[in-house]
This record gives C-alpha cells, sequence and structure tokens, in this order.
C-alpha cells in the first residue's frame, strides 16, 4: 500500500511485535522501516500459545496476521478437548490411574504454535524494502530545527525517521536509552529458570499416554512445574519445564546458559513419573533459560515525546499466562489505529498519539507482568494464600484468565482513538 501519511516510523526490533505493528501500520498507510539486528528475521524459543484476546487483536492488525496463525495452529488433538486450555496434574505425587485435577477451557482452547514458523508466515505479509538487518542500535539524536530523528546503528550506519518504536524485546535498548539508570532499564531474574524441548509425538506417547502427550497438560508440584501442548499440526510436543531457584542468575547479560538433560532430572528428581519420563526425552545438551521481568520495576510511562515501547520492551513479563505475545499484539492493534487516525499529521500528533497509547495501556500490561508472577507461584504451590489447595489454584487460574481474555479488543482501539481525538479536538473522547 502506498504511504498516506506524511511522516516514517523505525521499528526497532522484528519479532513477534515488531512485525504485527509493522504490517499493521503498513496496510493502513503509514510509512514504516523495522531496523532487526539479526541477519534475518528469527524468533528464539519453540513454542508459543495464543489467548482469545490475543486472536482478536491479530484480525484487528491485519486479516492475514490472523490466517497465518490459522495456517499453522495447532490444538489439543482429541476433539473432546478442543476448548481445553489446559488439564492441571498433580505431577508430584504418583497416582494410579489419575485423570486430573482440574481443567480450564475457553473459546479457544489450546492454540499453539512454532514461534519461528509463525514469523516466517508474518514475513510474507511485509515488503522487503521495509526492513533493514545487521542493524543494532547505537543510539539517536533529535533535530532540533524538524524534530526527526537520526538513528545510529553500531555497524557505523544511519536512518531518519519522525517517530521511533522500540519493540526490541525484554532486553530492550530502546528502554535503556530512554530510562537510563532507572531501574526498569534492565529486566530483574524472577528466581525461576526453565528448561525447554520438543519430543515427537510418538515418543511422547510411550513416555505418558496418548491423552497427555495429544492434549494440553500442566504438571503441578512443590517449586517446579511443566507443561506440554502439541505444535506441528501434532507431530511435536513442546516440553518446557519451569524451577524455582534461591540463587541469583549467574550472568545477568544473558538469558541462557548451558545445560544437560541430568541437571534437569537432578531438579525434578522426586517428581511422579509423567514429569521425569518427559524429561528423559530432553536432549542430553540443552538450554537452561532464566526468566526475567519487569515487575520489580515497572516501566513509568510507555511514551516519552516522538519514542514508544511496544510488547515486551515495555512490559516484559513471566511465561506464565501464556499471554505475553498476545498483549504484544494487542499494543499493535492500538498504536496502528492511533498512528493512522487521520487527525494525526506532524511531529506533535504524533507525540499525543504516543501518550494516548501509554495511557490506555500502560495499566493492562503492567497489571500482566504482576499477575503472571503470581499464577506462576500457584503452579508450584507457593502462591500466597493460595498454597497446595487445588480449589484456590484453579479460583485464581480462573479469575486472572478472564481478565485476559474477556476483553472487548475492537472496543478498546475505538476507546483509544476516542481519547485521541477529544485531545486533538475531534469531535468524539474524552481526556484520560
Amino acid at each position: 500500500m502506498a504511504p498516506k501519511k506524511g511522516f516514517e516510523v523505525a521499528i526497532i526490533g522484528g519479532g513477534i511485535a515488531g512485525l504485527t505493528l509493522a504490517i499493521a501500520l503498513h496496510h493502513r498507510g503509514v510509512k514504516v522501516v523495522i531496523y532487526e539486528q539479526a541477519a534475518h528475521f528469527a524468533e528464539i524459543g519453540a513454542g508459543v500459545s495464543f489467548t482469545p484476546n490475543a486472536v482478536a487483536a491479530m484480525q484487528h492488525c491485519h486479516p492475514e496476521v490472523h490466517a497465518a496463525f490459522e495456517k499453522i495452529r495447532t490444538g489439543n488433538l482429541w476433539p473432546s478437548k478442543k476448548n481445553v486450555w489446559f488439564d492441571y496434574h498433580d505431577g508430584y505425587h504418583a497416582k494410579k490411574h489419575e485423570t486430573f485435577a482440574f481443567s480450564i477451557t475457553s473459546s479457544l482452547g489450546q492454540a499453539g504454535v512454532h514461534r519461528a514458523r509463525y514469523l516466517d508466515e508474518l514475513v510474507k505479509l511485509l515488503p522487503g524494502e521495509c526492513a533493514r538487518f545487521g542493524k543494532r542500535l547505537e543510539g539517536w539524536e533529535r533535530n532540533a530545527r524538524t524534530g526527526r530523528w537520526r538513528v545510529r546503528f553500531e555497524d557505523g550506519s544511519e536512518a531518519t525517521a519522525d517517530a521511533i518504536i522500540g519493540c526490541d524485546g525484554i532486553k530492550s535498548k530502546v528502554r535503556q536509552l530512554l530510562y537510563g539508570d532507572h531501574p526498569c532499564s534492565h529486566p530483574t531474574f524472577t528466581h525461576k529458570y526453565a528448561y525447554r524441548a520438543l519430543a515427537t509425538m510418538d515418543d511422547a506417547i510411550k513416555a505418558v499416554g496418548e491423552e497427555k502427550a495429544k492434549n494440553s497438560c500442566m504438571h503441578m508440584g512443590p517449586g517446579g512445574h511443566m507443561l506440554t501442548f502439541p505444535v506441528n499440526h501434532g507431530q511435536t510436543l513442546n516440553i518446557v519445564a519451569f524451577h524455582t531457584t534461591q540463587s541469583d542468575w549467574p550472568d545477568y547479560n544473558k538469558l541462557t546458559r548451558p545445560a544437560t538433560r541430568e541437571d534437569a532430572l537432578r531438579d525434578f528428581a522426586n517428581y511422579g513419573p509423567d514429569v521425569t519420563n518427559l524429561l528423559k526425552l530432553c536432549q542430553p545438551s540443552l538450554d537452561v533459560w532464566a526468566i526475567f521481568h519487569l515487575g520489580d520495576h515497572p516501566v513509568p510511562e510507555y511514551a516519552k515525546g516522538s519514542i514508544c515501547l511496544v510488547g515486551d520492551a515495555a512490559h516484559a513479563t513471566s511465561p506464565h499466562h501464556g499471554a505475553g505475545a498476545g498483549f504484544c499484539i494487542e499494543d499493535s492493534a492500538v498504536l496502528s489505529d492511533l498512528l493512522a487516525d487521520e487527525r494525526v499529521r506532524t511531529q506533535s500528533d504524533i507525540e499525543t498519539a504516543f501518550a494516548v497509547y501509554d495511557s490506555v495501556r500502560r495499566e493492562r500490561g503492567n497489571w500482566l507482568v504482576q499477575s503472571s508472577q503470581h499464577i506462576g507461584n500457584c503452579y508450584e504451590w507457593i502462591g500466597e494464600g493460595v498454597g497446595e489447595d487445588f480449589g484456590r489454584v484453579e479460583r485464581e487460574i480462573r479469575t486472572r484468565n478472564g481478565v485476559i481474555a474477556d476483553v472487548d479488543v475492537e472496543g478498546m482501539c475505538r476507546e483509544a482513538v476516542g481519547v485521541l481525538r477529544g485531545r486533538l479536538g475531534g469531535d468524539e473522547g474524552a481526556r484520560l
């Protein structure tokens, strides 16, 4: 689509947040370029799941963003479990003929994709000229006369833009430059880490039986939990095993460190056979992933002037709600509508749009970070006021999942545009 706007947006970072935002802006007539530090678009990690609010946000960003998800999504393989999000199991006490402690359902059920494959599909929706690779952000200067930004990269190259949007993840350089010595510039360790693995479905069935292999499960225990769900249209089982530690993370500059299958088995040594049998399917050498977040020091504002933060750059969360990527896409839906509004024409208008984005997104984004940490503790029977009471664990999950999923994304976007028009002198909206 030919640009309708007279301004240009630089997006730093080409993950799910950066790509969904770029696609939404491009198809709304906003000139946008993604600057990605890697040599090509690539997602780390394995499986990622989405909740109903995320799917609604995909549809709002652009129908093809949702179509890409539908093309590769994998749900539970048993038709009777179509609407099951997770079956929750006691993964610690070995019980004969145990089915599950309780089950959490939703209108979408479990909707898992392989991150890299979803990214591959999203890339097809953005023209090649909208991306630059090998561009690691170094700094920026603003032209006092024009208000435009000169963006510098570590390879010595430069770019110019009217606005900068940080979609560069949990270790966001944009956030660091924006906030300097403020503690929110760097995420903190949640004292949880995770072993991630993929297993063939045939091996998984041999390890835990057909029902638990072919459908999403959460295996709970003291100080640790394991989630599994099928990906790759049921050919593969995604396995993530979380462990809580009292120790600090050895190197805060790295989110992963080398580990072994034996390390994982030691961390879950006293767990039941389902957990240990699945861990035995891991490769002998694997990485352990530190779980960092912005829960200890939330970002005070998601936007300053004509620079703003989206997705994990703004509200990096632990993954225990399975909602972080979905909130990134919610951000993209709201922000793309704001920048595309016909009243947004000048630098001052962009700054107003960014301020509105901050006002309508920050409370919800920061809530997710705190809630995710709490719910992860509930899975491990250390949630405050919850403990090993499965009834209380279930109530906490249902209540908080409702806050995440039962939201009107279309209405959220309309509200944001209404506020924007109120601030820019339109006929509708009110100030927040």
